[in-house]
């Protein structure tokens, strides 16, 4: 059974070589605020080795669509993982290879997860990670075949609260840019989404993580991400599953609320069943069917 299992990841891991067109450094020049720490080694998750941890090299992984078919749209993904892991696969390449068959270009995100042995400030590093991966989509868009005012970000679970950052806090100076690329993305898609940082709505492993076991007010106010949302935030489309065990809904919905109270346009599907953390992957209810209703939003919007 062993054996099986090391085969099944083998093929998985040719099978993303052969799809994935190249992987490039997210900061070439240096990693801002980076603590260089010898024995924080990069490596599988201690549960399942699909999953990654201890990142400290943050890089794009870059998923193309064949030329005849690219409609210049791309769309940066975030995995989730609690700001813990990473789940790479299923809410990462999976998620690339799907918006590859729409047209897409599917750039997976591989962040800074929190951790004071390698950043100076554990509540920034994913956040410039974010705006930097954006920049540089925009950077790199005529040699993808990008339209750089097609560019979105996508997020599951924490990897929805660091998209829902993105697309609030985009003028944010975490780091001084080269630049005056924005980092501004023209679309979400927040995936069972870590939203807000208030007592009995916050993902709490998520919120200490990130801001530690005693925030300031300050803190929970910043990046409760519903409480920045202006008539500027970009449109975002939202899904969760009502029994979600881990992150209620009310992160959704106050995400959407605040939306629509600023004129923004938005989309939200709330499913039945489906817990937590199902990704891409074909479940046994409705919640499956999301990548349907999202492909017909993004169409309806033009970036399809």
């Amino acid at each position: 059974m062993k054996r099986i299992w090391i085969y099944t990841i083998l093929i998985l891991c040719v099978q993303t070589l052969l799809s994935q067109d190249h992987i490039i450094q997210l900061w070439p020049d240096g990693v801002p605020g980076a603590i260089e720490d010898p024995e924080y080694i990069e490596g599988p998750g201690d549960r399942d080795p699909t999953h990654i941890r201890n990142v400290t090299i943050p890089t794009l992984s870059v998923y193309l669509p064949p030329a005849e078919k690219a409609n210049g749209t791309a769309v940066v993904i975030c995995p989730g993982g609690g700001y813990w892991i990473l789940a790479f696969e299923h809410e990462g390449t999976l998620v690339a290879e799907w918006l590859n068959s729409l047209g897409v270009a599917g750039i997976i995100l591989k962040y800074r997860l929190p951790d004071e042995r390698i950043m100076e400030d554990i509540s920034i590093g994913p956040l410039q990670d974010v705006q930097k991966a954006i920049r540089t989509v925009r950077l790199k868009a005529p040699d993808w075949n990008i339209n750089p005012q097609k560019i979105g970000v996508m997020g599951f679970s924490a990897g929805g609260h660091l998209a829902a950052t993105a697309s609030t806090l985009y003028d944010d100076p975490v780091y001084q840019p080269v630049d005056s690329i924005s980092a501004r993305p023209d679309f979400s898609v927040l995936m069972y989404p870590v939203i807000s940082f208030r007592e009995g709505i916050a993902h709490m492993g998520s919120r200490n993580r990130l801001v530690g076991d005693s925030p300031t007010e300050a803190q929970i106010h910043d990046y409760s991400t519903d409480e920045q949302i202006t008539s500027d935030t970009p449109p975002a489309f939202l899904i969760h599953s009502i029994d979600d065990g881990s992150v209620p809904i009310e992160n959704s919905l106050r995400y959407f609320e605040a939306l629509r109270k600023n004129n923004v346009p938005c989309e939200m599907h709330l499913f039945e069943s489906g817990g937590h953390g199902y990704g891409i992957t074909k479940g046994k209810g409705s919640e499956s069917s999301w990548p349907d209703v999202m492909a017909r939003w993004l169409k309806m919007h033009g970036w399809l």
